[in-house]
């Protein structure tokens, strides 16, 4: 799909990976929405794009609809959409103060799975109203794993058990949506130079970065934003989980 001209809407979009996506769609010409829960993080990314910044929770129905909806009223129902809005919350199942907090676990699943399937429901049900572009495509739907879904370390319960729901999810939802001509993706990546990450020691920084195989350091959000143009451009992806982690595969600690 050729993003020129395309409305766009990116969760996550103030921050890290979704910025970063934000960015290289609107260098690419796509009119772009910056949907996230800190509306002056995405209002600067988006003043810097000329895009639109839209506060959303993406794990509440209500506030979803209400800001994709706005996204169209801007910019036209949404083709593309990428998923980027997470947490990570961490925590043993059974740490030393007993069992992890059910609504700390029920948390991590709602932001990162079901809040991907929310904005994957709506942005599909707009894109399937519209006319086909060339080649029938009618949108491309990324959402974001993790190699956690894969190796999920002792601590990652509750975040490497939401992203492999997006694992499981993108395989049946491309099967869904494929009689329409909507492509959908998930890209893994591995250890990136995320906020999260940015906020630790240098030195910790660096002793992640060198566990990767090649190239030995953090990905780079832009390297994402790389992978989901790519994704988009390609008509012959779909139904796909992507790993982008330079060859890692994690230790259980």
């Amino acid at each position: 799909m050729n993003v020129n001209g395309v409305a766009a809407i990116v969760t996550g979009g103030g921050s890290g990976l979704g910025a970063a996506t934000g960015r290289a769609l609107a260098a690419a010409g796509a009119r772009v929405a910056l949907l996230d829960l800190n509306e002056g993080a995405a209002a600067a990314v988006a003043e810097e794009i000329g895009g639109l910044a839209l506060p959303c929770d993406v794990a509440d129905a209500a506030s979803a609809e209400a800001a994709v909806a706005r996204a169209a009223t801007a910019h036209g129902p949404a083709r593309i959409l990428v998923n980027c809005a997470g947490v990570a919350t961490a925590g043993r199942i059974v740490g030393r103060n007993g069992p992890l907090d059910l609504q700390a676990y029920a948390k991590v699943i709602q932001v990162n799975l079901i809040g991907s399937f929310n904005l994957m429901r709506l942005v599909a049900a707009g894109a399937l109203a519209l006319d086909p572009l060339e080649g029938g495509e009618r949108g491309v739907i990324i959402s974001t794993a993790s190699i956690a879904a894969y190796e999920g370390q002792v601590g990652q319960a509750a975040y490497a058990s939401s992203k492999a729901g997006i694992v499981g999810l993108t395989l049946p939802a491309a099967r869904e949506f494929a009689p329409a001509g909507i492509r959908v993706c998930a890209i893994a990546p591995g250890i990136f130079e995320t906020p999260m990450l940015r906020g630790l020691p240098q030195e910790v920084q660096d002793s992640l970065g060198a566990a990767v195989p090649f190239p030995s350091r953090l990905g780079k959000p832009e390297e994402y934003a790389k992978l989901a143009l790519a994704i988009i451009d390609n008509s012959m992806l779909n139904g796909e989980v992507i790993r982008l982690d330079g060859g890692l595969r994690m230790q259980p600690k």
